[in-house]
């Protein structure tokens, strides 16, 4: 054993010696990384791009309506005794961004180079600072509501543009908008026209009601759903929940409020929905009297929730099954979404839409392939496995809901509280296919998307007819 020990030793010893003989030798790295590798100047066509180092981007602007499908490199410079990727004469596509990477022997930096086209574009108008336009970007056009009692001859418009843009007439500048208005927007080739019109009314018909003070405070799914509605629904107007528990805004003739709810990640609870939403939660007495006295709720998403707040439900549940992910991460659908509603097809929420055949069942797709989706979901678990409803008669009598509409696996994810003889009625739509923006994809090709708004507009119409 002794011996062992000493063998052990004399190798440990002859080890460390080794190790140290290895540092006490130039032990400088064979990498070249003190060349300096940065993007100075870049040209496509004769257009200097801007270079900002901190973010390691380009931008380069051209006209309007400039092909930027083959543009030519005719300047670049970069750091002394530096590479770049791309040489003057090079021509690529500038579509879409492209990357340049600046090497210096073994040291590189990647830049991202982006070519912009020249923008005029009004992307937010108020009047007194107070009233937000609805812009209508595919028509150009603004509509705002005032009160009547407001003097629209001498109003004041506060409007923001696309960056370095002009608009003619000037924001803070008092107009007459007794009849609608032009305003002229201008950067560089870049010109567009807005109308605008201002329509008097006290009382509006339909609100959509949201957290935020205002619709430019929504996140981008709710504005998505709040301007659709503005634009398409005659007489509409936002509303905070704060407008409403203050009574700001006189509510008598108004026949539905819908409220569209998302939070990137997701509500799974009760105690998470009060946290989210406090200006709901400190609303629901003003919410409920506008129920009580007739008036009809749409309430999407996680907004689903707020029955139970409202007392609606029979007991006092709100959906058992809800995730969801968030808009910049969600995930690109590779195949059509839907839900689906064999035996409920002639419900006035379907009106008009197209129903398909799909595993057998009947079905409504609502986004197609390369939709990037957060699947927000609030939904019932429908089994006697877990979730407190052994069956769906079991859930629609406990409950007191109507199922309009299910999942894969049977969940309820469309339904309703039917209205009574003073009670307007109440419809809930949690399918994680109802989904109004998707991060960073151009949906206006999207084979499905449409009917979206097809069933948020039978949804208005149905609650309108079942309003007192």
């Amino acid at each position: 054993m002794n011996a062992i020990k000493y063998i052990n030793k004399v190798f440990f010893i002859l080890l460390s010696l080794a190790f140290v003989a290895g540092c006490d030798d130039d032990n400088t790295s064979d990498l070249q990384l003190n060349g300096q590798t940065w993007l100075n100047a870049l040209q496509l066509d004769e257009y200097q791009g801007v270079i900002d180092n901190s973010t390691k981007t380009v931008v380069v602007g051209v006209p309007v309506d400039y092909n930027t499908d083959a543009m030519k490199v005719t300047a670049i410079e970069v750091s002394d005794g530096a590479e770049a990727s791309m040489k003057v004469g090079d021509i690529a596509n500038f579509s879409f961004p492209q990357t340049i990477k600046v090497t210096n022997g073994d040291a590189y930096l990647d830049y991202t180079v982006t070519v912009k086209h020249d923008e005029a574009r009004i992307t937010s108008f108020k009047l007194n600072n107070e009233y937000t336009g609805i812009i209508d970007e595919e028509n150009h056009s603004i509509l705002v509501r005032v009160p009547t009692s407001i003097d629209i001859t001498s109003l004041i418009p506060t409007v923001e543009t696309t960056q370095g843009a002009m608009v003619s007439p000037a924001s803070g500048q008092a107009v007459d908008f007794t009849s609608p208005v032009e305003f002229t927007v201008t950067y560089q080739s870049a010109v567009a026209v807005y109308v605008v019109t201002v329509v008097q009314s006290d009382s509006p018909s339909a609100v959509y009601v949201g957290l935020a003070s205002s619709i430019d405070e929504l996140n981008a799914e709710e504005k998505e759903a709040a301007n659709w509605m503005l634009k398409n629904i005659p007489n509409a107007q936002y509303l905070s929940f704060e407008d409403v528990r203050t009574g700001r805004v006189d509510l008598n003739d108004c026949k539905v409020m819908w409220w569209h709810l998302h939070i990137d990640g997701g509500i799974d609870s009760m105690d998470k929905f009060e946290a989210a939403a406090p200006s709901a939660v400190q609303a629901v007495s003003k919410v409920k009297e506008f129920y009580e006295n007739g008036g009809s709720l749409l309430l999407t998403r996680y907004a689903s929730f707020y029955a139970a707040k409202l007392g609606v439900t029979k007991d006092g549940n709100a959906p058992n099954n809800c995730w969801g992910q968030s808009e910049e991460t969600g995930e690109i659908t590779t195949g059509p979404w839907s839900f689906f509603v064999t035996n409920h097809e002639t419900h006035p929420l379907y009106e008009g839409v197209d129903i398909s055949t799909i595993d057998g069942k009947k079905g409504i797709y609502m986004c197609d392939a390369g939709y990037r989706i957060t699947n927000s979901t609030a939904q019932w678990h429908i089994g006697s496995d877990w979730g407190g409803y052994e069956d769906l008669n079991s859930w629609e009598t406990s409950h007191g809901g109507v199922s309009l509409g299910y999942g894969g696996d049977g969940a309820v994810v469309v339904w309703e509280y039917l209205s009574s003889e003073t009670t307007g009625g109440v419809l809930c739509i949690g399918s994680g296919c109802y989904d109004w923006y998707s991060y960073g994809v151009d949906t206006s090709a999207d084979s499905y998307h449409g009917n979206v708004a097809k069933i948020t507009q039978n949804a208005i119409n149905y609650l309108t007819s079942e309003s007192k």
